[in-house]
């Protein structure tokens, strides 16, 4: 049993920490709009591609009841991704970044875990 809830918490962290990098992690730059704004450095396609890389992994984990393997190795995954990929911000406030993306995703990741078990074992 403790070998099946490690391997739920590994492949969501492992393939949190793998699509950010495939994903996100190559864009390092900002598009400068001819009006002068500026966005990025994340296109929206590139963020949508990594939810929905994510919501394999963690469908596969909570799908088998490890809501709290699913939550927790996939917000660990996003946080030391975000921290490695963010730490040479100039700013200083990368670790405001980190908080926020560590707090977003362990609140979206237990609510879709949650529902993910609970329709799975309505219907099991």
């Amino acid at each position: 049993m403790n070998e099946q809830r490690l391997l739920a918490t590994l492949v969501p962290a492992v393939t949190a920490l793998a699509g950010w990098a495939a994903w996100l992690g190559w864009d390092q730059h900002r598009d400068v709009h001819p009006d002068g704004s500026t966005t990025g450095p994340y296109a929206a396609w590139q963020v949508i591609g990594l939810v929905l890389t994510l919501l394999a992994a963690v469908h596969w984990s909570a799908s088998r009841h490890h809501i709290a393997a699913a939550t927790l190795g996939t917000t660990a995954g996003l946080t030391v991704a975000a921290a490695y990929d963010w730490s040479d911000d100039a700013s200083g406030l990368f670790m405001v970044g980190v908080v926020l993306l560590a707090l977003g995703s362990l609140a979206a990741t237990a609510a879709v875990s949650a529902t993910i078990s609970t329709v799975r074992r309505g219907t099991a």
